[in-house]
């Protein structure tokens, strides 16, 4: 901030007479010039030189001091009428010069004169008209108000502001607005008519479950908070490279957050159902395809919601192997969970029952988990049947119960 905002600049005030000093004897008394107008402060120059740093946050406000005219002010009245009409002269030259104090200089500014505005709030602005006073005038000529409105000084008003909310980890994945969404509605969903006996026969499965739950998760999604994106879906036999690394058919089928991309294994889909001829291997193989399509869309949910995300964040930080095998289990199990929500919400029309419900009873209860991070046959159970029966998220927040269950 300049110093010359709370003045102008040293040695600029008009100087006085010196004070206590007498003219020697028969001398006359030396006579004093009058000043008149507004002192000078200095000459400011417009625009300022190249590279010279302006003031403040923008132009300095108002223009140029007023020039004083020459000869101005120098003759001394020697009548009423004549001291008037000085009187009149000098209050319109000091109108004059807050006028162009007050015009607009362009976007270049000098040094910034002083202010005088008062710091109490600006008083009522006046244009007092004066007429030439002639012999015949018999009213005084108007003068302005003496009096000032009073204006007291106010606190300025403060608006509180508002902490940051810090949401951690465990709030996303415990506390997800998700678990607020109510249950789901059955979208009509049926089975395709193609049996997965060839590789178009299983994509045809793929892509007709696709469909229905880009129309099952939506509003649900939605009522979350969050902004609900279908993934895409890739399927595959051999080896394939993805963002995630290498996988090949040997293994299950997975999905990749960094793309929001499902991969499915055609060559497990259709080796388990051509491996026996009889119904029962065949309807097995159809709801392992049901169940591990809808699963692997659970965790597209979770990614969406932002439970994904914060879930592997505490993986990473927890302080010791179990404690993140506990949590990858608790992930798992929530998308295990998720996929029979969709399941039981359409129930009757894909439909899960006779043979087709015995069979998906049996596969949720007869899972293996050989590196203790998708949760034992129990607990996959558990959960399965939460979500079958709820069609509800909120009926699987895994990250609220004890380990027990979720081993």
């Amino acid at each position: 901030m300049s110093g010359n905002q709370w003045g102008p600049p040293p040695g600029q005030y008009p100087q006085q007479p010196p004070q206590g000093q007498y003219p020697p004897p028969g001398q006359p008394w030396p006579q004093q010039q009058p000043q008149y107008g507004a002192p000078q402060y200095g000459a400011p120059q417009y625009p300022p030189p190249p590279g010279q740093p302006q003031f403040g946050w923008g132009p300095a406000p108002g223009g140029p001091p007023p020039r004083r005219k020459k000869g101005g002010g120098a003759k001394v009245a020697l009548t009423v009428v004549g001291v008037i009409v000085v009187g009149v002269v000098g209050l319109v030259g000091v109108s004059s010069a807050l006028k162009q104090n007050g015009s607009d200089d362009g976007p270049y500014s000098s040094r910034p004169n002083p202010t005088y505005s008062s710091t109490y709030g600006s008083s009522p602005s006046y244009s007092p008209t004066m007429e030439r006073p002639t012999a015949r005038a018999t009213n005084p000529p108007s003068r302005p108000p003496t009096t000032k409105p009073v204006v007291r000084p106010t606190a300025p008003r403060t608006t509180p502001t508002k902490k940051p909310v810090v949401v951690s980890n465990l709030d996303v994945v415990a506390r997800n607005r998700l678990y607020k969404a109510g249950a789901m509605r059955s979208v009509n969903c049926k089975e395709s008519k193609a049996r997965p006996s060839t590789y178009a026969g299983a994509t045809a499965n793929y892509k007709n479950l696709w469909n229905c739950l880009n129309r099952a998760w939506p509003s649900m999604v939605t009522k979350s908070g969050s902004k609900f994106r279908p993934p895409s879906v890739r399927t595959f036999t051999g080896t394939i490279t993805t963002p995630c690394g290498g996988w090949n058919d040997s293994g299950p089928p997975f999905y990749c957050p960094s793309t929001e991309t499902i991969y499915m294994n055609l060559t497990e889909d259709v080796g388990n159902y051509n491996q026996y001829p009889q119904n029962s291997p065949r309807v097995w193989a159809r709801m392992w395809m049901l169940h591990q399509f809808a699963h692997e869309y659970g965790h597209h949910v979770q990614q969406l919601t932002g439970i994904m995300s914060a879930s592997w964040r505490m993986e990473y930080q927890a302080p010791s192997t179990a404690k993140e095998l506990e949590i990858s289990r608790r992930l798992e199990l929530q998308a295990s969970c998720f996929s029979d929500i969709f399941i039981g919400a359409n129930r009757n029309s894909y439909p899960i029952k006779g043979q087709s419900a015995k069979e998906w009873r049996w596969l949720i209860g007869n899972v293996t988990d050989k590196k203790n991070d998708h949760g034992d046959a129990a607990n996959h159970k558990y959960w399965a049947l939460r979500g079958f029966n709820s069609r509800s998220p909120s009926a699987c927040n895994t990250y609220v119960v004890s380990p027990k269950k979720v081993q």
